[in-house]
């Protein structure tokens, strides 16, 4: 049975009513055992009393019948009839049944004092009781042996009686504390009916937080809904948002497209309509470029994925994404200057990522950083137990005001050719590191420092400056 599948008061039910059903089997037991006990005691003591009257009856009649209330006692005796036999002092039968119950072989008396013992009797189990006693009979003298006995039937019957009266008081009670239970706890489940009907009221356009009292016990799961509501309203209303910015900034770029391609059609001349046509070509280049880069940022906030992130120097990814940027900086007549740590700095990172994080640092610094702007530095050391990964330039900056700003979505300073998702991207890919990313001024007090902070792996030596100028 799946357990998952069962309700929670079916749950609730057995888990309180098995341990009492447990409960009363072993006290049922236990009352059975006692009651065998019990009803052994009262049956002995009676069969002992009437060995001693039977006994004294002998004795005082000779060896006459025994007196009335001998008899009553006999016949009155709790739960069946009850057997005697008597002998003289001479070993002759004087009263009772012809043939007495016989002694097992390795018990023998000779006390006057009652003895029980166990045994069979025409086929039956019996229990019986024997007493030797001197007496004088008819000017005889010696010992006279009574027994008496009586088949084991009745008191068992006795016994069964008492537990069977304990058993049905326990299934009683039981029965009480299941009805009570149910009734309990379906009426202390009700809040979590009305809990269902909340959610079962809620849909994509309607993710209102739970406010319906419930009881404290599930109050940490309504608040855990609530949280998830609002995770999906913030991701909806996201979706919303990059729906509307993406149609809102491919609206114009595209209608440019068209502008350009129908004028095209009209150039006055051969290299009118080769120029208008590498403008097109470069207009189509840009909202390829946005496009791609909407969809990287879209992809990488839904991605919750690290399989592909392991142990790497920062060091290594930075030298290679150095490389690779290196050149285009120096096309736009720039110094490129990279700077590792001696040491190692090892971070749990996925490294295309982390190397396309600095490529957009290093486009924006290309985009952003003015014309009196004259080289871009790619840096790597370590600061208080992590790694600083610093992209500068030594360009107009950024005011301080607008460094929160520039890292939304098609945010910009200022107005220039960017697609103002280049910083969105780069956030990103530093959130997914559990990194941060941050802008502080210059070194010389111009131009933008760009420092993604990374946890190290492990504690490497502090790092002196390594400077390589291409």
């Amino acid at each position: 049975m799946n357990v998952g599948a069962v309700s929670l008061r079916t749950r609730i039910l057995v888990l309180i009513l098995l341990p009492l059903l447990a409960i009363a089997a072993i006290a049922g037991i236990w009352r059975f055992q006692n009651a065998k006990a019990t009803a052994k005691e009262v049956f002995d003591r009676n069969l002992l009393a009437i060995t001693m009257a039977v006994s004294r009856d002998v004795a005082i009649s000779g060896g006459d019948a025994l007196s009335p209330l001998t008899r009553d006692l006999l016949n009155t005796a709790s739960g069946g009839p009850v057997f005697y036999h008597v002998n003289g002092p001479d070993g002759s039968f004087i009263s009772g049944y012809a043939y007495p119950p016989r002694l097992p072989a390795t018990e023998t008396t000779e006390e006057a004092s009652p003895f029980l013992f166990d045994g069979q009797h025409q086929g039956e189990q019996i229990r019986a009781a024997r007493l030797v006693e001197f007496v004088t009979i008819d000017g005889i003298s010696g010992n006279s042996t009574v027994h008496v006995w009586q088949t084991v039937k009745a008191r068992d019957a006795f016994a069964n009686r008492i537990a069977a009266q304990a058993i049905a008081i326990m299934g009683a009670l039981i029965a009480t504390v299941f009805l009570v239970v149910w009734f309990g706890v379906r009426v202390g489940l009700k809040p979590l009916d009305n809990l269902q009907d909340a959610i079962a009221l809620r849909h994509s356009e309607e993710l209102r937080p739970i406010k319906r009292p419930v009881p404290p016990e599930v109050g940490e799961i309504v608040r855990t809904l609530n949280a998830v509501f609002e995770q999906v309203r913030e991701s909806i209303a996201s979706r919303d948002r990059f729906i509307s910015d993406a149609a809102h900034q491919l609206r114009n770029p595209i209608a440019g497209i068209l502008a350009l391609a129908e004028s095209v059609k009209s150039a006055p001349s051969g290299e009118e309509a080769k120029r208008r046509a590498q403008r097109v070509a470069a207009a189509a280049a840009h909202v390829a470029r946005l496009s791609e880069q909407l969809l990287a940022l879209e992809r990488l906030r839904s991605q919750t994925d690290k399989s592909g992130f392991k142990p790497t120097d920062i060091n290594k990814v930075a030298e290679q994404s150095g490389a690779r940027n290196a050149p285009k900086v120096m096309d736009c007549g720039l110094n490129f200057v990279f700077e590792k740590s001696p040491t190692p700095l090892i971070v749990n990172c996925e490294p295309i990522l982390l190397g396309e994080a600095i490529e957009n640092l290093v486009d924006n610094a290309l985009v952003h950083g003015g014309s009196h702007m004259t080289k871009i530095q790619l840096s790597v050391t370590r600061l208080n137990g992590a790694s600083i990964l610093a992209v500068e330039d030594d360009g107009k900056g950024i005011v301080g005001g607008d460094r929160e700003v520039v890292f939304e979505r098609f945010a910009q300073s200022e107005p220039g050719e960017g697609s103002g998702l280049g910083l969105a991207i780069v956030r990103e890919i530093v959130n997914q590191h559990d990194g941060e990313v941050r802008i502080v001024d210059g070194a010389r007090g111009s131009g933008a420092r760009f420092e993604v902070a990374l946890p190290l792996v492990d504690n490497g030596a502090a790092p002196k400056a390594n400077r390589q100028q291409a």
